[in-house]
């Protein structure tokens, strides 16, 4: 989602592929929405009525990992009480997401790639290959090209799979799409929790808007589903964020140690006081003039004169 020029280049990259057969590898840090990317890969694919398979490979154990993906016949090791079919057969004439293909452990690496090749599997404990016809995307937010350099990825199973790039881009490198996801997101988990949110402020949108976001989408997503839970309202004001939204090792509605943070009253007190002194420093800063305090903090000039009477805030203002 998005009308950025990074997101616009996105969707056309992965349009014009899903049609094809090509191996893509998308690339991008944690919560870009690899997997949604992904998805949309094998729903505009000729493939789109077989079945999608993810496999996330940092969680399976390395003892277990050639199991998962090519499966096993009853008594292949202990706890092998059936034949199981593995990733690549259940997947068979869809497509096989390979998420965080770069934890996977090199003997793998080596496996997988003879797949890749041979388009042929061979169960554990098994005596014969079975064919597999499987489109593979790969997904990562290491840096390959880093792994391979110390010997941790292999060369040829990156060439494989990098067949048609694809970087997906993090939240800070479309801003300009941040009120676009915000509003969807509201609406979905709206939805979802039975409330009726009909919007944030301009002052919470903001706020949000000068986090940051390391986690990205999935972040925000996570961070609004919680305003969207404790928020009592049916607009989320920027009280609402500063409340419930705490720096990372805080509780929710705990105060931060700020320097100069008042540290007795009740928590709307507190965050009153510390919103008067942050406007009030702010009006200094930029000699009283509230157009220019308005832009420095992130509001609405009319949203910020409303502040100033709400929190007597003195000062010495220019038109």
């Amino acid at each position: 989602m998005g009308d950025s020029a990074p997101m616009v280049r996105v969707r056309q990259i992965l349009s014009r592929v899903a049609v094809t057969e090509g191996r893509v590898l998308l690339a991008g840090e944690s919560g870009t929405g690899k997997e949604l990317a992904a998805r949309m890969i094998h729903r505009l694919s000729p493939r789109a009525a077989a079945p999608f398979i993810t496999v996330n490979c940092a969680a399976i154990p390395s003892e277990l990992f050639e199991s998962e993906l090519f499966g096993h016949e009853k008594g292949a090791f202990t706890g092998a009480v059936r034949s199981r079919p593995g990733k690549f057969e259940q997947a068979h004439h869809g497509t096989l997401l390979l998420d965080e293909i770069g934890d996977m452990p090199l003997a793998m690496q080596v496996k997988l790639l003879r797949v890749l090749e041979t388009d042929e599997v061979e169960r554990v404990g098994g005596t014969g290959s079975r064919r597999v016809n499987v489109r593979v995307v790969a997904a990562t937010n290491r840096d390959l090209s880093l792994a391979m350099s110390r010997g941790q990825f292999r060369d040829d199973l990156y060439h494989r799979l990098n067949v048609v790039p694809v970087r997906l881009p993090s939240l800070r490198e479309r801003p300009e799409d941040f009120p676009l996801l915000v509003e969807h997101l509201l609406q979905r988990l709206s939805e979802t929790h039975g409330k009726r949110i009909r919007r944030l402020s301009p002052g919470a949108l903001s706020r949000l808007a000068a986090r940051e976001w390391p986690g990205n989408v999935r972040e925000l997503r996570n961070a609004l589903e919680r305003l969207v839970i404790l928020s009592p309202g049916d607009v989320i004001e920027d009280l609402d964020v500063d409340a419930f939204l705490a720096p990372a090792g805080l509780a929710p509605g705990e105060s931060s140690p700020v320097s100069g943070a008042p540290t007795a009253g009740s928590l709307r007190e507190r965050l009153r006081v510390m919103e008067r002194d942050i406007i009030a420093g702010s009006l200094d800063a930029n000699r009283g003039n509230v157009t220019a305090t308005a832009k420095a903090l992130g509001l609405e000039r009319s949203h910020l004169h409303r502040k100033i009477r709400e929190l007597g805030v003195d000062r010495d203002a220019e038109a």
